[in-house]
């Protein structure tokens, strides 16, 4: 299962196009429209989303509601495009060049801007900044939602929320099993309906609450933040992934699924970076067999569902950090690309934590990473032979 998503940021609409889904699985737009709602919550947003309301409309790959096996396409209009209050169709025009169209020289720091300029030898950061921006996640999401649908159809469910927002934070990693732990043995969406409850998108109330008065410092301050978050998969069987080459190790291709969204700077699988300062007894979980199930388990989850690149049966528990945002209302110093000097920076809209938005776009990318390796295992033309191969291999 693979995309590609095309359009920029206040291009007149996104696209996308999915393939290698397989044929018979039910697909809604409404289920697809529930994760493109989801990502436009979130304390901390800009003035952007209070007029884009995203809806994709499939326009090929479905009959009578189910898959065909051949390439679902759909397409998502940019409402900042019609509604057209910056001038978007004379600045994004794809045809005519306007000779008295403003250049932005003026390359944000930690933003794609200057290093774009220089890799496609633009004179105007305008075509970086349009295509790099996170409002192409918008039909990622969109994408991404049917290897959700097909993960759901076998038991499988993703579910994220918030850990720390800028200082804010839960303090040990016993805390946040306490509040995830409960919640997971209903499945991992029972996590992220309960999380969506806090516009943060945090599961405790009282952390929920001082993460709102941070992004309200920050704001005052002009500035920006970013954060932690947990990404939790339930259902999945043993061994998904390989331990024969590195390019097959499942929690890699995860990594790099996360790490290929906008602002993303870290991964970590279970105790992640914490085990290296904890002694093996306690980083290490203890193999049990479970008689009445007739399966093998772990006493704990600590290295979060995976072994050898493996999935262990266990949930899958990952951790990303994504950083501030890089525009913000006061500015950082840079450099004129054409007249060399030093100046600040402009103020392109934008959020002052996308945080609690950005679980929704982790949450979705890692869905086909997983749809894949589910397929690899039990095979990939029809829903109806997977379920074949999947029902048999639990006997």
């Amino acid at each position: 299962m693979r995309y590609l998503t095309a359009g920029e940021s206040h291009g007149p609409e996104l696209t996308g196009i999915v393939e290698g889904v397989p044929a018979g699985l039910s697909i809604t737009e409404d289920e697809i429209a529930t994760h493109l709602v989801r990502r436009q919550q979130g304390y901390g947003r800009g003035g952007r989303m209070a007029f884009e309301k995203d809806f994709a409309t499939i326009t090929s790959g479905l009959r009578f509601g189910k898959t065909m096996g051949g390439p679902i396409a759909m397409t998502m209009p940019n409402r900042a495009f019609e509604k057209d209050d910056a001038g978007w169709p004379v600045v994004m025009n794809k045809a005519v060049e306007a000779n008295d169209i403003e250049k932005i020289t003026l390359p944000r720091p930690g933003h794609a801007d200057l290093v774009g300029a220089q890799k496609f030898n633009f004179d105007d950061i305008r075509p970086v900044i349009e295509r790099s921006s996170a409002r192409e996640t918008a039909m990622r999401v969109a994408c991404c939602s049917i290897a959700r649908q097909f993960l759901k159809n076998f038991g499988i469910e993703i579910g994220g929320h918030v850990l720390r927002v800028g200082s804010v934070g839960y303090d040990s990693w016993e805390t946040v099993r306490s509040k995830v732990d409960p919640l997971m043995a209903n499945g991992a969406e029972s996590i992220y309906k309960t999380a969506d409850e806090s516009d943060v998108r945090c599961l405790d109330e009282e952390l929920s609450a001082q993460m709102r008065e941070e992004i309200k410092v920050r704001r005052k301050e002009g500035s920006s933040l970013g954060g932690i978050y947990e990404i939790v998969v339930t259902g999945l069987p043993a061994g998904l992934g390989s331990y024969v080459h590195w390019d097959k190790k499942l929690d890699g291709q995860l990594a790099q699924a996360i790490l290929g969204t906008q602002a993303m700077k870290g991964v970590e699988f279970g105790l992640g970076f914490e085990s290296g300062s904890r002694p093996g007894h306690e980083v290490h979980d203890e193999i049990t067999f479970e008689e009445s199930e007739s399966r093998f388990s772990r006493k704990t989850n600590r290295m979060g569902g995976f072994e050898g690149g493996m999935t262990t049966g266990m949930p899958i528990i990952m951790r990303g950090v994504m950083k501030p945002i890089p525009t913000m209302l006061n500015p950082l110093g840079t450099v004129d690309m054409h007249s060399k000097k030093a100046t600040e920076t402009r103020y392109e809209r934008s959020d002052v934590c996308a945080l609690p938005r950005a679980v929704v776009v982790v949450e979705s990318v890692i869905a086909p990473v997983l749809a894949n390796a589910f397929m690899e295992k039990f095979g990939s033309d029809s829903i109806s032979e997977i379920e074949k191969n999947f029902e048999a291999n639990k006997t």
